[in-house]
């Protein structure tokens, strides 16, 4: 990424976030996962509970042999939780780790859409909600036609501490 006297350039920093997104519904919004940390999506099967994890961290799924942790996107992002359904799937992506380099995890969505190619001029910085709101997590905004997408940076999504939580229960 270009540096410009210690600071990122934006627009190397826009460029970079352009690029295919998976994108999926999730309490009637839209949101969007870079098509390349996506590994494949499933339909929801049986989630073995681990004790003592946080409530948004559903548990754990065997995956073809390997044990994947699965969290709830609804509940990690303080929505109310919904009863699942046909269309409810897990969306199984490899996100930066701590200790094993690279994680594997599930993602409890309501819906997957489509993937989508998003263009560079249709990326919107993240707008500031003020200082208590933390949208570290998000690459920004896309938009498309009248409604509006937010990408996801997957690596930011757990704090350090729930990723190391997530890694125990894998």
């Amino acid at each position: 990424m270009a540096t410009t006297q210690g600071r990122v350039n934006p627009n190397e920093d826009k460029k970079d976030r352009e690029g295919k997104y998976l994108t999926f519904s999730l309490g009637g919004e839209e949101y969007g996962i870079g098509i390349l940390k996506v590994k494949e999506i499933i339909g929801m099967m049986p989630i073995t509970p681990v004790p003592q994890t946080p409530t948004f961290v559903k548990g754990v799924i065997n995956l073809r042999g390997k044990v994947i942790p699965v969290i709830d996107l609804r509940l990690k992002f303080g929505m109310e939780s919904i009863p699942y359904n046909e269309r409810t799937c897990i969306i199984v992506v490899e996100a930066a780790g701590l200790a094993a380099g690279r994680v594997m995890m599930g993602l409890v969505v309501d819906s997957v859409s489509e993937v989508v190619n998003i263009k560079e001029e249709d990326i919107e910085d993240t707008p500031t909600f003020g200082t208590r709101l933390s949208t570290e997590y998000i690459l920004g905004m896309a938009k498309a036609g009248d409604a509006v997408k937010i990408l996801l940076d997957i690596d930011r999504v757990l704090t350090t501490q729930e990723m190391s939580i997530l890694e125990k229960a894998a």
